[in-house]
């Protein structure tokens, strides 16, 4: 008989999960696991030859999570594990954190082999292997450090949530594995938005290939193809005809085709390019299509918003009505103005002769102007409500009051905040009248300007809001048209978007 050539470590880990490990969630559940060809180089690029840090890097959906989860298990009670080692997953948040940890649990219930062997702590989040010794404890950053630890094995799950570039957790691991003889970090995650992000250094520093034991897989999409071809979003996503729902990713890829301020959050998460999370609110395409001149028809009720500023900047007032009519006002101080025209790089001074943009003395905006054409507006309009951002109104409401505006007037102007909370579902609104070509701006350029500027930035969650530290210029007139559009009542908006209307929610009004 010939000499047995013995396993790779690779396939040795491959054949241990592929009898152990049942696919814990989703449309094969409970089946046992088949590992896809990529998953198996990757084990072979961590095992086979030295490596002290992995980097995998790809769009969602593509079963990290299910991957880091099988690494997990197979250095606590597999052919990896050390007796009394420690192994510590991190995340920045305690809900991912909680991810990663339930999904290695449900592959410990499901396997009768491994539950008969371990066992799991969900209040700690930790996962014991009493036999070996071995510990696994899902961290979060959000929890204490991880300082007085000892890991052979980190996980760090979705790290490109880390903005900036350091995180404390990420470096109390990692300078705690120094008391290992080899210890093995894995960072697998989505790409982070910028460049100066601490995953994108990492990646980086792996690319250049100076340290051959720090490895780095990629899958990202050509930033200058086409982001809504399925060819591009294959490019990102190694397991796009193994896990992913291809109908999914398609109407998540037309949706941001449709909505441009989508557009940065779906090239980040599904093409895992680094992309800032700000975007264009609105496409000058749909714009235009809604720029038909429209007349507010006396006792129409109206809608308004007004973006006060501080000084010397541009303040807007702009009113909608039932019917979608919108009437901008603007306002910048008469003092200076072909100086200001000239550092904006924009017409200020053809506007005002033009009569699109008015004027108040001196060097500074003067409220008691904007305040006697406010009481002109409530005298000639039907004024519903008003919506404000509460900033400056301290120092406009007593120019009100003289102006001669009752208490009954004064009640109509609501306080709408500019954060997440509030501006998400006027933003939602306003692009779901402007998709739908139910708003009339008259190609007001001044307006027209501000929508061009326009950007918007995301949270965790979602929300969006108008940002200006991200616009190139004036976007006053957008955000006062969001709050007018933010302080109708809902039935006069049109409801959701294509995905609300396929899941039965509803838009929420803004606070």
């Amino acid at each position: 008989m010939g000499d047995v050539i013995p396993l790779k470590r690779s396939e040795r880990n491959a054949r241990w999960l592929e009898k152990y490990i049942r696919i814990p969630e989703g449309r094969l559940v409970g089946q046992p696991l088949r590992l896809t060809a990529e998953q198996r180089r990757w084990l072979e690029m961590i095992y086979d030859t030295p490596t002290r840090t992995f980097i995998l890097s790809m769009g969602r959906k593509n079963a990290k999570t299910a991957f880091s989860a099988c690494l997990l298990l197979l250095h606590l009670a597999g052919p990896e594990a050390r007796p009394n080692s420690q192994l510590y997953s991190a995340a920045q948040s305690r809900d991912q954190a909680a991810v990663l940890f339930e999904l290695a649990a449900k592959m410990v219930r499901m396997s009768p082999e491994l539950s008969a062997v371990m066992n799991i702590r969900d209040t700690a989040k930790q996962l014991l292997c009493p036999e070996l010794g071995t510990v696994y404890r899902a961290l979060s950053a959000d929890a204490s450090t991880a300082f007085g630890l000892s890991p052979a094995l980190n996980v760090h799950d979705e790290l490109g949530q880390t903005r900036g570039p350091r995180s404390e957790l990420y470096d109390a691991l990692e300078t705690a594995s120094a008391a290992q003889d080899s210890p093995l970090s894995i960072v697998i995650s989505t790409q982070a938005a910028s460049d100066k992000d601490l995953l994108s250094t990492l990646i980086d520093d792996a690319l250049e290939g100076g340290d051959p034991t720090v490895k780095c897989v990629l899958y990202t999409a050509d930033i200058n193809a086409d982001p809504f071809e399925e060819t591009t979003i294959r490019q990102a996503n190694p397991h796009y005809d193994v896990f992913m729902n291809k109908d999914e990713v398609m109407r998540q890829a037309q949706r941001a085709k449709r909505m441009p301020s989508m557009e940065a959050s779906y090239r980040n998460l599904i093409l895992n390019q680094r992309i800032e999370s700000f975007s264009p609110f609105v496409s000058k395409s749909v714009w235009d299509s809604n720029g038909t001149p429209a007349v507010i028809e006396p006792g129409e009720p109206v809608y308004c918003g007004l973006d006060l500023s501080s000084v010397a900047d541009l303040t807007a007032f702009v009113m909608v009505s039932e019917s979608g009519a919108v009437e901008p006002y603007f306002w910048l101080p008469q003092e200076g103005l072909a100086d200001k025209a000239a550092m904006d790089k924009v017409p200020y001074d053809v506007w005002h002769r033009e009569g699109f943009l008015y004027t108040t003395p001196g060097p500074a905006i003067e409220y008691a102007h904007i305040a006697e054409f406010l009481k002109g507006i409530f005298d000639r309009y039907n004024v519903a409500k008003v919506g404000f951002d509460r900033y400056n109104m301290r120092f406009l409401k007593p120019w009100l009051i003289k102006a001669g505006l009752d208490e009954a007037e004064l009640e109509k102007f609501h306080d709408f905040g500019q954060g997440f909370v509030s501006m998400s579902p006027a933003l939602r609104e306003l692009e779901t009248r402007l998709l739908s070509k139910r708003l009339a701006h008259g190609k007001n350029p001044i307006l027209t300007m501000c929508a061009a500027n326009a950007k918007v930035e995301t949270d965790p969650a979602g929300n969006r809001k108008f940002t200006k530290r991200k616009s190139t210029g004036r976007i006053d007139g957008m955000v006062a048209l969001a709050m007018a559009v933010g302080v109708m009542p809902l039935d006069l908006a049109e409801i959701g978007d294509l995905d609300g209307f396929l899941s039965g929610s509803k838009p929420k009004k803004a606070e």
